[in-house]
């Protein structure tokens, strides 16, 4: 029509690389900041900053699947120590040292040999560090632990693919006290010793148990195993 003008709507709006590396980079300073001073864990930076492994904690790397179903399986067990989840991998804390000791806990429990896919990591290991506050609490939200929504939701200005708490580790808490340890180490809670998580031993039993169920159930072995030959220590 004569005298109409189109008008050109504006594109949405785009971070440019250099706006979106700084973006990034504040927020991952923050998130270090956050792990260093409120809960004293070492750190390294970068985009995503990572969590110095071998210091203040050790984890077991499995199958998210594996993972969530050897945390029902434990029950009330399983509650207190920290779980990170990022893509199709969970990561179980557990307490300094655990590492070293998980190759000869599969040997023990019969699993060894059997390729299962969980990984220990130890001293010199690092992980992605998930954000450690819910949208809107804010870096310094020191007074409890910031909610980390439902399970896998995580923060949602995380990029996908993101590390996320399933469950986040408790500032002002002893973190060492909620980690599953070797037996000989002892499980402590509040209420004092052996009142705390699963022991080490109890925790990689359960999940080989339950890494193994998952990788039969393709090929149509089922979920439940028992009695085809396979230990199901600790389960």
């Amino acid at each position: 029509m004569a005298g109409v003008r189109s008008v050109a709507l504006p594109s949405p709006r785009r971070l440019d690389p250099p706006a979106r590396e700084a973006s990034e980079g504040r927020h991952g300073d923050q998130t270090r900041l956050w792990y260093e001073n409120v809960l004293g864990w070492p750190t390294v930076p970068g985009v995503p900053p990572r969590l110095v492994v071998g210091v203040r904690f050790d984890v077991l790397d499995v199958p998210a699947e594996a993972g969530r179903a050897a945390l029902e399986r434990l029950g009330t067990a399983a509650e207190g120590f920290p779980v990170a989840v990022q893509g199709d991998r969970m990561g179980l804390l557990i307490a300094p040292g655990g590492a070293d000791e998980v190759p000869g806990l599969l040997e023990w429990l019969e699993w060894g040999g059997l390729g299962l896919d969980l990984r220990a990591l130890g001293e010199g290991g690092l992980m992605d560090a998930p954000a450690p506050w819910a949208a809107g609490a804010g870096p310094d939200a020191s007074r409890g632990h910031p909610a980390a929504g439902r399970p896998g939701d995580g923060c949602p200005d995380s990029p996908q693919g993101a590390a996320v708490w399933l469950r986040p580790p408790e500032p002002g808490r002893e973190t060492e006290a909620s980690l599953p340890a070797p037996a000989a180490m002892g499980t402590r809670s509040p209420r004092g010793v052996g009142d705390g998580p699963p022991d080490l031993v109890r925790l990689v039993g359960t999940v080989a148990t339950q890494i193994h169920r998952v990788r039969l159930r393709p090929s149509g072995a089922g979920a439940d195993v028992r009695g085809a030959g396979q230990p199901l220590a600790f389960s």
